[in-house]
């Protein structure tokens, strides 16, 4: 199924980890409790999100059962589509589904006349990818800015077509369609050189 959106409408994110407080070491996060990395996490997504936008959080939304992420998403911004991650798995539960505009494992969608692939991880292969004409956007390898983080050396495998808006590598903040795409054209342009 390919789903159309407007461009000026679309975000995403990813990996926000809402109420894990073992990813704050993990990830070396710069908070100091849960609270604080949820609030942070919530402000920055209600500064870019309006409540008619929409959302793609490609996975590993929180812990926690119904009654913590339905307290999260209540503060949240936007008409949200969940593609499940590794962790959501296990943690998703009766009540929440129905929050959400819609819940899967993979989505594609396509903006203007842009394919993109969304999906929790990161593919090796994907259609379109030798040629540069289809995106694919993941989180769960909590990169950085600086490409460092436990999947860095794998990810120098991906294609320049491919992104993670997981929130450690975008200051904690969903990123708009514009950014994605700027993001992706210097990625292509760079490895052009």
């Amino acid at each position: 199924m390919n789903f159309k959106f407007e461009a000026s409408r679309v975000f995403f994110t990813s990996d926000t980890h809402f109420n894990h407080t073992n990813i704050i070491s993990y990830c070396k996060r710069p908070f100091s409790d849960i609270h604080e990395m949820n609030e942070t996490i919530i402000a920055n997504w209600n500064n870019v999100i309006g409540p008619d936008d929409i959302v793609f959080h490609l996975g590993d939304f929180g812990l926690g059962g119904a009654e913590e992420w339905n307290r999260i998403l209540s503060r949240l911004n936007g008409k949200i589509y969940l593609i499940l991650g590794n962790h959501d798995l296990n943690n998703i539960r009766q009540g929440v589904t129905d929050v959400f505009e819609y819940v899967a494992m993979s989505m594609c969608i396509q903006i203007g006349k842009k394919k993109i692939y969304l999906n929790h991880f990161p593919y090796l292969c994907f259609e379109g990818g030798y040629h540069n004409d289809v995106w694919q956007l993941f989180g769960h390898v909590h990169t950085r800015a600086s490409n460092s983080g436990i999947d860095a050396e794998r990810l120098r495998y991906l294609y320049p077509t491919q992104l993670d808006v997981g929130v450690d590598n975008n200051n904690f903040t969903p990123l708009s369609f514009t950014e994605v795409r700027a993001k992706i054209l210097k990625q292509i342009e760079n490895s052009n050189k």
